[in-house]
């Protein structure tokens, strides 16, 4: 353990300065670890260096996570800025596309994270080929959270809040019924549903924070449906796991229509449009406007804004 309330004792290195951020940003070495593209032992080298060379303990090492001391909080903050100085001026003195790289940490919720992302990625790594990309997901709400706490530059989500980040829209998307391929709804095949259809049937619902969840039922409470008192089979954070669980019958859900394949005629699960639900939701690029971006994530920002506009025009 370093002493305490000594001085610089040697050169802080960047390295050191990196992952020391990515611990405290994602309250673990492990995740630090995958954050950075290295393995858990450096990331402890890079840090326990650190605080040899600070002359302070920058992070409580926990049984289940890894805090800030009270002058790892303050060294935070510092950190933070330097390491972003260092990516504006290292961009400002190279060539302007073929020496953008590092890493771009990304805060998505469950449909844009399986849906569109990877996509995205791949065009822009078409032309950035040095970026790599560190992607966690999870739902709207904590996406929102984590990009307060400068948990990655850049969030998709689908719901916004009034809470002072930047929300941009990106594209709107329709919320469909899922159901199994079973003789009842077989025999609704090309129908509109009404809510009453299906109100009564268990339910495979997401987590607590989901866009599709908060949306549906914000809009069965103005139509005079509990949602209390819907049957929830099972919760699950997984569209995949959704999916598979209604194919086998355990209940139905309510799902993004972009989660749909176009050749679901050949699934074990059906999709139905819902006749009072008609309302399209958006998915929003979120940013914390008070915190300076690096410049990959400003050209990656500008790049899937320009993306989605395209991609507007084409529909």
């Amino acid at each position: 353990m370093p002493p305490h309330g000594g001085g610089m004792g040697g050169l802080m290195d960047f390295k050191q300065m990196e992952a020391f951020v990515n611990v405290i940003k994602y309250r673990s070495f492990s995740k630090a670890a995958d954050a950075s593209f290295l393995t858990q032992p450096t990331i402890s080298t890079h840090v326990n260096t650190l605080e040899k060379e600070l002359g302070v303990l920058l992070v409580d090492r926990q049984p289940k996570e890894a805090l800030p001391t009270k002058q790892g909080q303050i060294f935070y903050e510092y950190a933070l800025n330097m390491l972003h100085t260092r990516e504006q001026a290292t961009f400002a003195l190279n060539t302007f596309s073929q020496k953008v790289g590092g890493i771009l940490e990304i805060q998505t919720s469950s449909i844009p994270g399986q849906y569109l992302l990877p996509k995205l990625m791949r065009e822009f790594q078409k032309q950035y080929e040095n970026v790599r990309y560190y992607l966690e997901q999870s739902d709207s709400s904590i996406v929102i959270e984590n990009i307060k706490a400068q948990k990655g530059e850049i969030g998709f989500t689908g719901m916004k809040n009034d809470d002072g980040m930047t929300y941009t829209p990106l594209m709107q998307d329709k919320v469909v019924l899922l159901t199994p391929k079973n003789q009842k709804f077989e025999n609704l095949t090309g129908k509109r549903l009404n809510i009453k259809d299906f109100i009564g049937e268990g339910f495979v619902w997401r987590e607590q924070g989901s866009g599709t969840r908060l949306a549906f039922e914000n809009h069965i409470k103005h139509l005079g449906y509990d949602p209390k008192s819907m049957n929830i089979i099972a919760r699950m954070n997984s569209m995949e796991a959704i999916k598979q669980a209604v194919s086998y019958g355990l209940g139905v859900s309510i799902v993004s229509e972009i989660s749909i394949p176009e050749n679901i005629e050949n699934e074990t699960y059906m999709a139905f449009p819902i006749e009072e639900f008609q309302v399209s939701r958006e998915f929003y690029l979120v940013c914390n406007h008070k915190v300076s971006m690096s410049p990959t994530a400003e050209i990656f920002k500008n790049f899937t804004l320009d993306y989605f506009q395209f991609r507007r025009m084409e529909g």
